[in-house]
């Protein structure tokens, strides 16, 4: 298991002073490259064999926001490998080592010269020591896309949105997502489907439904095809 430890900065919260989903999701790609990183097969080693994970799914549980000021651990480790997909978990607890949030997650191995997915490189995965699984209830990978939704205003992506693959960084198809919300909606899941990277000076067109305890968003090319599906529940 991979951890680091800091206080919830200002410049990370909301405006109730809470760390919000997409915050919470930062913290988690961070200690993953972290780790990455520090087993020496982070973004220069993929780099040079033409690598990279991309993120196909989230499963986020949130028990509580943490909150300005606040020292928080953040927490991963890798527990499978199968195909050209590896599985991994998250934790994030404050300084009592009670769970804040909770998290799976779903990574496919891919080719940086042709975008498609690979067999796992057993030298990139043997980098990473095993652990065994939380105990939650684990979702599906994929997400159903509701048949009747609304259309939001369409957003063109720009540069700060991107991340070093030059694809639009997961964390903001979420605050994308979030902008749909009802301001009393509180999230106490997420769960995230990725389907294809939006890049530089693509439109990206919202389409939602909201109810009492779900809201899903579709983040979708405009041909409709999605990029990504967001799924909030109460």
């Amino acid at each position: 298991m991979y951890s680091f430890t800091n206080r919830v900065r200002y410049s990370e919260v909301d405006i109730n002073r809470q760390l919000d989903l997409a915050g919470i999701i930062n913290y988690f790609q961070d200690c993953t490259t972290f780790q990455s990183e520090d087993l020496h097969v982070g973004i220069d080693y993929m780099n040079e064999v033409k690598r990279a994970w991309m993120l196909s799914s989230w499963q986020i549980i949130v028990n509580r926001n943490p909150i300005f000021g606040e020292s928080i651990t953040t927490s991963t480790w890798a527990y499978g490998f199968d195909s050209m997909f590896g599985y991994r978990n998250f934790t994030i607890t404050d300084a009592s080592n009670e769970v804040c949030a909770y998290a799976n997650s779903i990574w496919i191995l891919v080719d940086l010269d042709t975008g498609h997915p690979v067999k796992l490189d057993e030298k990139i995965t043997s980098a990473y020591p095993l652990k065994d699984c939380i105990d939650m209830d684990y979702a599906p990978r994929k997400i159903k896309i509701p048949s009747e939704l609304q259309e939001g205003q369409p957003i063109i992506v720009a540069s700060s949105f991107l991340d070093t693959n030059n694809h639009v960084n997961n964390g903001q198809y979420i605050k994308i997502a979030e902008e749909l919300l009802p301001e009393d909606f509180i999230t106490h899941e997420l769960r995230a489907d990725y389907r294809t990277s939006a890049l530089l000076g693509d439109t990206i067109i919202p389409k939602y439904t909201i109810s009492d305890k779900e809201c899903i968003v579709t983040l979708c090319m405009p041909n409709g095809k999605p990029y990504a599906i967001i799924q909030f529940i109460a």
